[in-house]
């Protein structure tokens, strides 16, 4: 009991030592991007702030927290003029941006970060789009400014969907909002759908986990929107969308925890249990033996007095590991 407790309490400690650590590099890159996007500017590489950033911070956050990504299918990220869409879990959505982010990819946000310092400063550097979600009228303005960049830019729209956090630790998606389907429908450009795999076993605020590992990220290809004329038609992609993504997050699965598998959190828990158990089982049949053994001598080189206790790798200490 005393080791489990023990791994628990330095399990939450690494959580909250690299959520700060987390924290601070997306300051520092923030901070990286005001002056990188200021500079972008003056050379007319404007496109090329987000893109700039967002590797710098995939650079970083890999090599000081240990998490890998892996895309599949990234021949599908240069099909712009497009509005990409990606499945969003936690937090650490921020980090795979730097992965799936091309030049000319830009997101919209609401209008409060633009007032936070350091990163709301970056993000109006980099032309991010800020929405009013209280003013219908003025964030229809922003988007459509928005559609017309793409489209003259030849330039990419980043979204979730989902439109919040699903913190899931399920194969499973929250109910799709019709926004960037409506966007693409209405600047006459494809949505290409993201896959991200489940995190939850990665990064996880409720249980406290904060673990290294490999994320798998699948590109579907662009889905035309050229044959929509209704809301109805809208409403139709957006469901088989959502469809064939469930599709392909329920195959991909989960991330990869370094040193563990690619399984829920509770079934890398289970792992740990079971081995206390075989090596309490161990620990009981070897007690057996001795018992036996202090009772009755065992003859030296008597075959029908040996007894042989096999203790496979498996039963080896308890080691926990995160």
């Amino acid at each position: 009991m005393p080791t489990f407790t023990m791994s628990k309490f330095l399990t939450t400690l690494k959580y909250y030592l690299k959520t700060i650590a987390f924290g601070s590099l997306i300051c520092g890159c923030a901070l990286y991007g005001v002056i990188a996007s200021v500079i972008l500017r003056l050379v007319n590489k404007g496109e090329y702030a987000q893109y700039t950033v967002a590797r710098a911070f995939l650079y970083t956050f890999s090599w000081a927290l240990g998490v890998k990504i892996t895309v599949t299918n990234e021949k599908y990220l240069q099909s712009n003029p497009a509005i990409y869409i990606s499945n969003h879990q936690s937090a650490l959505d921020i980090f795979l941006l730097g992965k799936i982010f091309q030049p000319g990819f830009s997101v919209t946000a609401k209008r409060s970060l633009k007032f936070v310092p350091i990163l709301g400063w970056f993000m109006l550097l980099s032309g991010t789009f800020f929405l009013d979600r209280s003013k219908s009228d003025k964030a229809r303005k922003v988007l459509d400014s928005a559609l017309a960049s793409l489209k003259k830019d030849n330039r990419a729209l980043f979204m979730f969907p989902e439109g919040t956090r699903s913190r899931t630790e399920k194969l499973e998606f929250l109910p799709f909002k019709k926004g960037a389907f409506h966007l693409a429908k209405q600047a006459g450009i494809p949505v290409v759908p993201i896959v991200i795999s489940n995190t939850s076993n990665i990064f996880n605020s409720k249980r406290k986990v904060f673990n290294e590992g490999e994320i798998f990220v699948e590109v579907l290809p662009p889905v035309s929107t050229d044959d929509l004329e209704t809301n109805e038609d809208v409403t139709k992609l957006c469901n088989k969308v959502n469809e064939d993504m469930l599709k392909v997050y329920q195959r991909i699965g989960y991330s990869k925890v370094r040193g563990g598998k690619a399984a829920p959190l509770t079934e890398q828990g289970n792992t740990v249990k079971k081995t206390a158990v075989k090596n309490a089982d161990a620990t009981a049949k070897i007690a057996t033996v001795n018992d036996a053994t202090a009772e009755e001598p065992i003859a030296k080189d008597s075959e029908d007095n040996i007894q042989a206790v096999e203790v496979s790798a498996e039963d080896t200490p308890l080691i926990v590991k995160d």
